[in-house]
């Protein structure tokens, strides 16, 4: 695990550093602490992550201003933060979880394990995805996603108007965030249920799943039992 911490009050920053140093121990590679918005927007374009792990108040900065580049990055953000009001906020944006301060090693260890067991988040909160477009971050609605189709280490968002995102989430981190909404179709597909028409049945035990702009996505073996007791 490659850990940047994002914090301004030095003794938090370092209590949440023996923690994670604790929780995750062998796993943890590199760990770095940061104390200001600029600097960690410099350390985050420059250096391959697994988790950041964000408070929203930066010495006056307003944190949701790194946040945005964050959820569009490969790894997960967690924010720890005192203000428990932008909790909803942060869900939408796609965090994995709101740690409100004070926190106990409980709390924190129960977010952090989630990075490492792919627990899927406890509600329908994504309201957004966001994507890097022209050295700008841009928030895609998850209403405006039909499907997302894993294309190694990202992943492709196709949306109702035709268009084509490239997110650089793997398609295991979007499901952990989308579980409410999308279901694991196949290895390579998470397809939003809504947009299901049909569950088709062909020759040789082979699935697929028609969406209503009738495109047709394959369905995994393992998967399809699961998926045609939801759709229906």
């Amino acid at each position: 695990m490659n850990i940047l911490i994002v914090e301004d009050e030095a003794r938090i920053a370092k209590r949440i550093e023996r923690m994670t140093r604790e929780i995750f121990g062998d796993r943890l590679q590199s760990l770095k602490y940061i104390n200001t918005l600029h600097e960690a927007l410099k350390f985050i374009e420059n250096n391959t992550l697994d988790l950041v792990l964000l408070d929203l108040n930066l010495n006056g900065n307003n944190g949701f201003d790194l946040l945005t580049t964050a959820v569009s990055k490969s790894f997960h953000t967690i924010v720890i933060s005192a203000y428990k009001d932008q909790a909803i906020i942060a869900f939408e944006y796609g965090v994995l979880d709101f740690v409100p301060k004070p926190f106990n090693r409980d709390r924190l260890a129960q977010a952090l394990y989630r990075t490492v067991t792919k627990e899927k988040i406890a509600a329908n909160t994504v309201k957004f995805l966001a994507v890097k477009k022209r050295q700008k971050v841009q928030l895609i609605s998850i209403e405006n996603i039909l499907y997302i189709k894993g294309a190694g280490t990202y992943t492709e968002l196709f949306l109702a108007n035709g268009h084509k995102e490239l997110h650089d989430k793997s398609l295991e981190k979007l499901e952990q965030l989308l579980s409410h909404t999308f279901e694991r179709f196949h290895k390579s597909y998470l397809v939003k249920m809504s947009e299901v028409k049909e569950i088709i049945v062909q020759s040789g035990s082979k699935y697929i799943a028609e969406l209503k702009n009738g495109k047709r996505i394959p369905i995994g073996r393992t998967k399809y039992k699961g998926l045609k007791a939801k759709w229906f």
